[in-house]
């Protein structure tokens, strides 16, 4: 009898400044049986994050970094290599990513931003700062865009988009938390599909 091969899933290594909401999502996503990858590791820029908390609880191996560590050595790719990692998975992770980081995942980065891009993206241009641009343009939409990471800020491929409604009498907040609802729906699903294309 014919047993069709099991394909490995990919490995996953999450990085993440904050809290990690995003981050939970895509770990729990994870558990489902037909997912196409596993998170294998998550790393910060800050020590005191959430997310690391969040890795603790779920045994996943995590690790920090200072800048020099990020620009100036090699400590955080050979972490990856380590960890055999197949995809990047920015989660709130605010820093440029080098060029080296770049090169070495050319097309396994992806980032999610709270914002239709091309509209306010560029540096500066995260969390709160966003949602509140959008109320002060009194935009009638606003929504999430995943994209492919290149060595600038917000500019790699657009893989997915989505938008709400908003309302004019919605606060920042209120913009902030319907695009996160956005985010905790479908970034797992766009990592479970760009996961399942790799080789």
């Amino acid at each position: 009898m014919y047993v069709r091969p099991v394909k490995r899933k990919a490995r996953i290594a999450i990085f993440a400044s904050g809290r990690g909401s995003n981050a939970q999502m895509i770990h729990s996503y994870s558990q489902n049986e037909d997912c196409h990858y596993e998170v294998v590791s998550i790393l910060s820029n800050r020590k005191n994050a959430g997310v690391i908390d969040f890795a603790r609880t779920e045994g996943i191996p995590s690790y920090t970094f200072h800048k020099e560590e990020f620009y100036s050595v090699s400590k955080v790719l050979e972490i990856l290599k380590r960890e055999r990692t197949d995809l990047i998975v920015l989660a709130g992770f605010l820093w440029l990513i080098p060029e080296s980081l770049v090169h070495a995942y050319p097309k396994r980065i992806l980032n999610i931003h709270p914002a239709l891009l091309p509209k306010y993206g560029g540096k500066g241009m995260y969390g709160k700062y966003v949602h509140e641009a959008v109320k002060k343009n009194g935009d009638p939409v606003s929504g999430m865009t995943i994209h492919f990471v290149n060595e600038k800020y917000d500019e790699g491929q657009m893989i997915f988009q989505a938008q709400c409604q908003l309302n004019p009498g919605d606060e920042a907040t209120d913009i902030a938390r319907k695009v996160l609802r956005l985010e905790h729906h479908y970034y797992p699903r766009i990592v479970d599909g760009v996961s399942s294309r790799l080789s």
